[in-house]
């Protein structure tokens, strides 16, 4: 019996696998928006690409909007090293000719394969906040220790925040306080980015402080692409 469902767990595993976007498994993770999806062959000229700029093992690909655009782009992520709360990727951006800007061409160091080309790839290095069972990746924790960081994320995340006059109260509810970016302290303020619901290209900039069990907001900042 334990055979026969182990069978039946690796069918269905390959089944999935298959048929996922309608491509084979290479054995990475793929994030496509709804008007950037990659065929096949574009996977393969991606991961070439990818390799050639030394990029061994890919771990994901995604494609993502450039709002307020038409314009699109790819982004390529090897495999994560995590150390304690340190995480390290190597990350490259490929341009697609056809999801391009009018005219835009390669740089003079850009590897081109067909129409993708893409320049040297990035070390990313992030942090690891948790809250609870939760995770969450940041950027970076300028003159904060991840503590306080979650301390602060937990209590927006709990609604347990009041915002000072001339703050835009009405931009709180397109916070995604799920998509935390960077924190930021300096003196007894911190500041602090997310980003914006259902974007990819917008975020809120916001400087906080911890007073009685709360989040003190005394500035709210809206950004875009």
């Amino acid at each position: 019996m334990l055979k026969m469902k182990s069978l039946v767990a690796m069918v269905f595993l390959a089944t999935c696998c298959s048929i996922m976007q309608g491509h084979p498994c290479y054995g990475f993770e793929r994030d496509y928006v709804e008007r950037a999806l990659l065929t096949e062959q574009q996977e393969k000229t991606v991961l070439e690409l990818a390799k050639k700029r030394g990029i061994k093992k890919v771990g994901k690909i995604y494609t993502y909007n450039i709002y307020p655009t038409a314009a699109r782009g790819i982004g390529v992520r090897g495999i994560e090293q995590i150390k304690d709360r340190d995480v390290t990727c190597e990350v490259l951006r490929v341009t697609y000719r056809e999801w391009s800007h009018a005219g835009t061409v390669p740089g003079k160091e850009d590897l081109q394969i067909g129409n993708f080309w893409a320049g040297k790839p990035r070390t990313e290095k992030q942090k690891i906040l948790k809250i609870g069972k939760d995770e969450f990746r940041v950027s970076r924790c300028d003159g904060m220790k991840p503590a306080e960081c979650e301390a602060i994320l937990k209590l927006l995340q709990s609604k347990k925040y009041v915002a000072l006059p001339g703050v835009r109260t009405g931009n709180l509810q397109h916070i995604d306080f799920r998509k935390p970016n960077w924190f930021s302290k300096r003196g007894e303020t911190c500041q602090v980015s997310f980003t914006r619901k259902n974007s990819n290209s917008e975020w809120f900039h916001l400087t906080v402080k911890i007073e009685d069990g709360k989040v003190v907001i005394s500035e709210l900042l809206q950004l875009a692409t």
